[in-house]
C-alpha cells in the first residue's frame, strides 16, 4: 500500500474516531446538547479519541521508515555472492546503488546486469512485503489506540487536559526542531572551520589583505599555498550592503509613511500590493537587470564625467539590491506605523502639532522598534544575496572602497568554493565553512544590537 493511500486511510479513521468519541461523550453526558456530567466539552473527547487513533500509527510509520531500508539492505547484502559481499565499503556502496537502480527500472551496466538481477528482485520483494506488513500494523495499532481511548471515555475523564498537554508537547517538539537544527548547523560549520584554522592561521584569515584560495596541483607551482586573507570579502560585502541600505531604507520608509499617513484607502489598496510584487521577483531577474541595464547606464554616466567605471561594479549591484529590498522595509514599516495607537496621533494634534511634526516626533519614535526590525531584515537579505553580486559585481576580491570597481562578497565566495567536485581536506574547500562561521557571528552580533535598540525604545514608548 502506498504512503498516500495509507495517509488517506489514517485521515478517514481519525475523522471517524472524532465523531464517534464526541457522540459517546454526548451520550454519557446526558444526551445531545447537554454536558452537565462531563468534565470537558464533547469535542475534546472527540479530539482525544482521534489523537489516540492517529498518533500510534504515525510513530510506527516514522520508526519503520527510518529502519526498514537498513534492514532490507542488510538482507540484500547477505544474499550477495562472496565476491560482491566482501568488497571494500566504497565499492559495496556503488554495488548497492546499481541494485537499487535496477530495482527501480533504471539502466545499469549490461555486463553486470545478470549479477544484480537476483538481488534486485529480492530488494523489490522485500520492499513490497515491508509495505504490506507496515500497512497492516499501522491499521491494527490505530484500532488498538482507538479502543484504548474509547474505553477511557468516562464523564469525569479530563479529556481537555490531555488534549492540551498533547498540543503543548507538539509545540515544544516543534521548538526543539528549530533549536536543534540551528545547533546542528552551527556545530557542523564550526567543526569544519576548526579544521581550516588548523591549516591557516586565524589572524591571517581574519586580517589578511589578499584572497586567492586557488590551490596548485604541484608544490612547485606559483601560489601553491594559496592566500586566505578575507578582508577584501568583508569590505566588498559591507560596501554592497551599505549601498543597498542607503537606497532601500529612505525610500522604503518614505513609502511606508505615505501609504499609512497620506494615501487615500483606494490608493493604498492599489499601491501596496504592487509594491510587494517586487519581493516576489526572483533574484536572478534582478541580476539580469543589473548586468544588462544598470551596469551600462553606470558606465555611460561615468564616461560622461570622465570616471573609470568597471564593467562589473559594486554600485550597480548595490543599487539593484536596494531596489530588491525596498518592499522588506516599506511593508514592515507600514504595518508598524499603522499599529501605533490613534490616541497618540490625536493627543499630538490636540497639542497643536502639525501632521509632519506628529509623524517625526510621535509616530516614528513610537514605531522605531518595528522599523529597526524591518531594516535588520533588509540588511540580512542584502548580506546574504548572491545572484545579483555574481552577475553585476563579479568575482574579483579587490580591497577597495570605490563603488565603481569590481568587488565580491562572502556569500559569492562560499558558493564558488563549494561548486563542483571538491576535496574536503583542502583549505580551499574548508575556507567556505570559515567564511560561513564569520558570517554567522556577524549576523548574531547585529541581531543582539538590534534587540538592545528595540528593548530600549519599547520600554520608553509602550
Amino acid at each position: 500500500m502506498r504512503l498516500t493511500t495509507l495517509a488517506l486511510i489514517l485521515t478517514a479513521m481519525a475523522l471517524a474516531a472524532f465523531y464517534l468519541g464526541r457522540s459517546r461523550a454526548a451520550a454519557i453526558g446526558g444526551g445531545p446538547g447537554k454536558a452537565r456530567l462531563l468534565h470537558s466539552l464533547p469535542k475534546y473527547y472527540g479530539y482525544y479519541t482521534a489523537m489516540w487513533c492517529v498518533l500510534p500509527g504515525l510513530v510506527l510509520l516514522l520508526a519503520w521508515t527510518a529502519l526498514s531500508d537498513t534492514v532490507i539492505t542488510g538482507r540484500v547484502i547477505e544474499a550477495l555472492p562472496d565476491s560482491l559481499r566482501n568488497q571494500p565499503e566504497a565499492q559495496l556502496g556503488l554495488t548497492l546503488n546499481d541494485i537499487r537502480n535496477l530495482a527501480a527500472g533504471q539502466m545499469v551496466d549490461e555486463a553486470r546486469r545478470p549479477e544484480f538481477a537476483v538481488a534486485a528482485d529480492l530488494y523489490n520483494n522485500l520492499r513490497t512485503a515491508s509495505q504490506r506488513l507496515l500497512s497492516g500494523l499501522i491499521i491494527a495499532v490505530s484500532f488498538l489506540g482507538f479502543a484504548l481511548a474509547w474505553w477511557r471515555l468516562q464523564p469525569k475523564f479530563r479529556a481537555r487536559n490531555h488534549v492540551e498537554l498533547a498540543i503543548k508537547a507538539a509545540l515544544i517538539a516543534a521548538s526543539l526542531v528549530a533549536i536543534l537544527t540551528t545547533l546542528g548547523i552551527l556545530l557542523s560549520v564550526t567543526f569544519e572551520a576548526i579544521r581550516f584554522f588548523r591549516q591557516v592561521p586565524f589572524d591571517d584569515f581574519l586580517f589578511g589583505l589578499t584572497w586567492s584560495p586557488q590551490m596548485a596541483i604541484r608544490a612547485d607551482q606559483v601560489g601553491s599555498s594559496g592566500a586566505f586573507g578575507a578582508v577584501p570579502l568583508f569590505v566588498g560585502t559591507l560596501l554592497i550592503s551599505a549601498i543597498a541600505l542607503i537606497v532601500a531604507v529612505p525610500i522604503g520608509l518614505m513609502i511606508a509613511i505615505y501609504l499609512s499617513e497620506y494615501a487615500r484607502p483606494a490608493v493604498r489598496r492599489v499601491l501596496k500590493p504592487l509594491l510587494e510584487v517586487l519581493a516576489g521577483i526572483p533574484t536572478v531577474v534582478y541580476g539580469y537587470f543589473a548586468a544588462l541595464t544598470m551596469a551600462p547606464v553606470i558606465r555611460q554616466w561615468g564616461d560622461s564625467l570622465g570616471l573609470d567605471v568597471a564593467s562589473e561594479s559594486a554600485l550597480g549591484a548595490g543599487l539593484v539590491m536596494g531596489i530588491m529590498i525596498i518592499p522588506f522595509v516599506s511593508s514592515l514599516s507600514d504595518d508598524v506605523i499603522n499599529a501605533v495607537p490613534q490616541a497618540m496621533r490625536d493627543g499630538s494634534y490636540a497639542l497643536g502639532a502639525t501632521r509632519s511634526e506628529t509623524i517625526k516626533r510621535v509616530i516614528l519614535r513610537a514605531a522605531l522598534p518595528g522599523i529597526v526590525g524591518g531594516v535588520l531584515l533588509a540588511a540580512s537579505r542584502a548580506i546574504g544575496e548572491t545572484m545579483i553580486v555574481v552577475m553585476a559585481a563579479g568575482l574579483s576580491a579587490n580591497l577597495t572602497a570605490n563603488p565603481l570597481e569590481s568587488v565580491t562578497t562572502v556569500t559569492v565566495q562560499i558558493v564558488t568554493l563549494l561548486v563542483g567536485d571538491q576535496e574536503f581536506d583542502s583549505p580551499k574547500t574548508l575556507a567556505a565553512f570559515a567564511l560561513g562561521l564569520v558570517l554567522f557571528v556577524v549576523t548574531l552580533i547585529l541581531n543582539i544590537i538590534a534587540l538592545q535598540v528595540v528593548r530600549r525604545y519599547r520600554e520608553q514608548y509602550d
